[in-house]
């Protein structure tokens, strides 16, 4: 008795032990990961000049609010922004995730005849490509979807990994068992998807949501090739890259202008 009570006792401050290098770990690991976000609201609020002299720091330095005065000069260009990215993440989200789940459901399915032939194409696809000048040409050119919302969430409704990654899921998280039960009582493909397919599948629906969502957000590279002339259908991104690009070359005049006067 007393040995089992001396091992449960050294088990138990093992685990207190663990726990706590765990929690401390996981605390530095936070801690790292909001930095970034700690040192981008400091810039912020510091002058420009203080930035350029000295560098960016963890707490504000010469605080300044010009940039969020700029920013705000034109607010409805900015809630602009916000719409037109919104449209873009939310149309984007959601075409995209029906036609990477309906895709990968189609070639899990052992019923459909030619499903290693098209997979074997969306892989392909996947590490050969046009390049960039192809598909510059081929959507503006051919489709013709320059300076139109098209250009910004229809190009990347078809994602190849992400087509393998859901096929890959479902195949491994779906027994066929289930699927030959669902048949005998007289369920169709439609009542398979649907009811047991999909709600079995929403660990990966959600990462997938999660990562076309980031992506469209995200968008400006898309933005910047086919609706750089279009300035109501910009997107924040872009928006503020021009935003940048002013206040850069007003500081450098006035830089310009301050050295002049000085010789």
């Amino acid at each position: 008795m007393a040995d089992k009570k001396h091992n449960r006792i050294r088990k138990d401050s093992v685990m207190i032990a663990f726990d706590v290098i765990k929690y401390i770990l996981l605390t530095i690991t936070s801690l790292l990961c909001v930095l970034p976000f700690v040192l981008i609201v400091s810039g912020s609020i510091t002058s420009n000049e203080t930035i350029l002299r000295e560098g960016y720091s963890i707490l504000p330095r010469d605080i300044s609010f010009d940039a969020y005065s700029m920013i705000f000069k034109a607010p409805e260009d900015i809630l602009q922004a916000y719409k037109i990215t919104i449209y873009y993440t939310a149309v984007g989200t959601l075409t995209g995730l029906a036609v990477i789940v309906l895709t990968a459901y189609v070639i899990s399915r052992k019923e459909f005849k030619y499903r290693n032939v098209v997979s074997f194409l969306i892989y392909f696809t996947s590490i050969f490509g046009g390049g960039l000048v192809a598909w510059y040409l081929m959507y503006t050119n051919i489709l013709g979807l320059k300076g139109t919302t098209f250009a910004i969430w229809f190009p990347a409704i078809m994602s190849p990994f992400l087509v393998i990654l859901m096929r890959t899921f479902i195949t491994g998280s779906v027994p066929d068992a289930i699927v030959e039960s669902a048949k005998i009582d007289g369920a169709g493909e439609v009542k398979i998807a649907f009811g047991i397919y999909f709600p079995l599948c929403m660990p990966v629906l959600a990462t997938i949501a999660l990562f076309y969502a980031v992506g469209r957000w995200n968008a400006y590279s898309d933005a910047l090739y086919y609706i750089k002339q279009n300035v109501a259908l910009r997107p924040l991104q872009l928006k503020l890259y021009y935003l940048i690009v002013a206040a850069s070359e007003s500081f450098q005049t006035e830089g310009v202008a301050t050295v002049s006067m000085t010789n």
